[in-house]
């Protein structure tokens, strides 16, 4: 793969929101996300929402002009690789607004 695979989480991340409610959009993460995409990047949206409340945030992405690859899913080609669709995404990249890096964790130890 010549690509790099992010993986976005909606509430609290991409979106301002108070789930289930829809808010302000995170413009600088959005605009990073689209230059991403256009350099030849996927992106999963990888959110805890479903039904309804999701439909809304994938509806919320376009409008802004932010497309994803896959929702809340592997990409076909990573599903096709390991010969099955584990329920953690295969990603180069999560981002979320309640993310931690090992080191930090170290650090509090």
């Amino acid at each position: 793969m010549n690509y790099r695979i992010i993986a976005v989480d909606f509430d609290g991340t991409l979106c301002y929101s108070n789930w289930p409610e829809l808010g302000e959009p995170n413009m600088t993460l959005i605009e990073y996300l689209r230059a991403q995409k256009k350099s030849g990047n996927k992106l999963i949206l990888w959110t805890c929402r479903a039904g309804e409340a999701l439909e809304n945030a994938v509806s919320w992405c376009r409008e802004l002009h932010l497309e994803f690859d896959a929702v809340n899913d592997n990409l076909p080609e990573i599903i096709e690789k390991y010969g099955n669709n584990s329920r953690k995404i295969t990603c180069d990249y999560y981002i979320d607004d309640k993310a931690v890096l090992p080191e930090a964790v170290r650090a509090c130890g």
